[in-house]
């Protein structure tokens, strides 16, 4: 059952074939074997994910099922659960038990969806490899013995995947931190144009940039869990009216008559990528020619200068979002002298380094001396970049590159910050923009690890985006059963 994706074992349970206890009891078991191993998980839920089960199979037995009835989740540890502990990866929240439920997880529970657990990030979700976690990485399940890092900062869920721990996770994306770890762990991950998915009770890091959004194996499980997640939320002052309907065929945009045109980005030709990268990425361009697709080269000016924007932004809006994290109302309180004293004690021993290091950061753009010189800047530059996005799809309808540069490095890996953050390359002008990209399966590299490429749509235009990436993803053909990843 664990080789089922979300679409296969729903119809299973339709048909009486498996029941959902049974589905989640295989799951449980498996998170029990390579759960400690994996890291994946931060806090494990098995009477909240049997109880889920069981009154799915009673929906199942009376006719009344939901979209997603019985299927075993995993829920990214940034999105509040009622009564169940919600840490952001952080020693500040590490005890932290919402009273209220976030808009996103409330969905998924009226989908009928088993709650497995938390899943493990980077803290605050502000790394790469996942490695801010206070409570440690997650590993990569391909090729186990080298310790690969699974990504960040939504390494935890695409561990959890990939590793068949669960059948489809939530994620978060600020600056590629679902795309970067579906990537390189062979997933579809997709990050759905800003406001579609609310982020009400979801932990804020960059309040203009986080993105929820949907990890699976497959294109069609990802369009599902989206329809699900999708929606307008009176909550979140920056939600969209728009939906996602995922009952439309995503099969239905190359071969029906209409020439589409595929871009591709002129500034990313000279950005140093991996040989297997830059082969597999000409081999699905030369799969959409051979299907029709016109493949034309439009120009992002400003795209190389997203990622010192996005270092810029991001910070700014975590040192004002995480400084409701004094010590007072709620989390970790380390008694000093007094008022400042504890502020600054509870702050220092709550926040890792990385966190520190942007919240600096951030406080230091933010100040009378550099706003004008750095986040003005900065702002201004994202404009120019959302702009010559628009002008590029005028040209084109959608868009497609590379989503990172090479394969999973160790976790063990002794990079700098700036390299790090360089890691965000292919991914951070997107969110900068606000515009829809799905990561997706390119094909395995020379190593047998694999390689993603993104699909990059205008706004709401979330659908076009997955049509074309289920035509990449069955043009490359790897297969991502966990039992295969993982060789049992």
């Amino acid at each position: 059952m664990i080789d089922l994706t979300i679409h296969e074992a729903l119809e299973k349970l339709k048909s009486g074939e498996i029941s959902a206890t049974e589905l989640t009891r295989a799951y449980l078991d498996r998170i029990e074997k390579y759960g400690d191993e994996l890291n994946c998980y931060i806090t494990r839920t098995p009477e909240r994910a049997l109880t889920d089960a069981a009154a799915a199979d009673e929906r199942y037995a009376n006719g009344t099922a939901r979209p997603l009835d019985g299927i075993p989740i995993g829920m990214k540890d940034l999105f509040a659960t009622r009564g169940i502990r919600t840490t952001a990866a952080s020693h500040i929240l590490e005890n932290f038990v919402p009273e209220y439920e976030s808009t996103v997880s409330q969905k998924f529970i009226n989908s009928g969806s088993v709650l497995l657990g938390k899943t493990n990030l980077d803290e605050f979700a502000m790394g790469t490899f996942s490695k801010t976690s206070y409570f440690g990485a997650p590993v990569n399940p391909w090729q186990m013995e080298k310790r690969l890092t699974a990504g960040g900062s939504s390494g935890g869920s695409t561990s959890a995947v990939a590793a068949g721990l669960c059948m489809g996770a939530t994620g978060t994306d600020t600056g590629g931190s679902i795309r970067f770890p579906s990537a390189i762990t062979g997933l579809v991950g997709m990050k759905p144009t800003y406001g579609l998915c609310s982020r009400w009770g979801c932990v804020a890091f960059a309040s203009s940039l986080d993105t929820p959004g949907p990890i699976a194996r497959t294109v069609d499980d990802v369009a599902l869990m989206l329809s699900v997640m999708a929606g307008h939320d009176e909550k979140d002052s920056t939600s969209e009216s728009a939906g996602f309907d995922a009952h439309t065929p995503l099969d239905a945009i190359l071969g029906d008559g209409k020439k589409l045109r595929v871009g591709v980005i002129r500034e990313l030709n000279d950005v140093k990528i991996s040989d297997d990268m830059k082969k597999l990425f000409n081999d699905r361009i030369n799969d959409l020619k051979s299907l029709g697709a016109e493949i034309v080269e439009v120009s992002i000016p400003n795209i190389l200068d997203a990622l010192a924007a996005y270092y810029i932004i991001a910070p700014a809006e975590a040192s004002s979002n995480l400084a409701r994290y004094d010590g007072m109302r709620y989390g970790l309180r380390v008694e000093g002298v007094d008022l400042i004293d504890t502020y600054k004690k509870t702050r220092a021993a709550g926040f890792g380094t990385e966190v520190q290091r942007r919240m600096i950061i951030g406080t230091a753009v933010l100040s009378s001396e550099s706003y004008e010189v750095y986040f003005m800047q900065a702002a201004r530059v994202r404009r120019m970049i959302a702009d010559s996005f628009n002008a590029a799809f005028k040209q084109c309808d959608l868009i497609v590159c590379p989503t990172s540069s090479g394969t999973a490095l160790p976790l063990d890996s002794d990079l700098t910050p700036l390299e790090y953050y360089a890691l965000d390359m292919f991914t951070v002008a997107m969110n900068l923009a606000g515009i829809p990209a799905c990561s997706v399966p390119a094909g395995l590299a020379q190593n047998g690890l694999p390689l993603g490429m993104q699909v990059v749509g205008p706004r709401f235009d979330d659908l076009r985006v997955m049509q074309l990436a289920k035509h990449i993803e069955q043009f490359a053909g790897i297969d991502n059963r966990p039992t295969k990843i993982m060789g049992k």
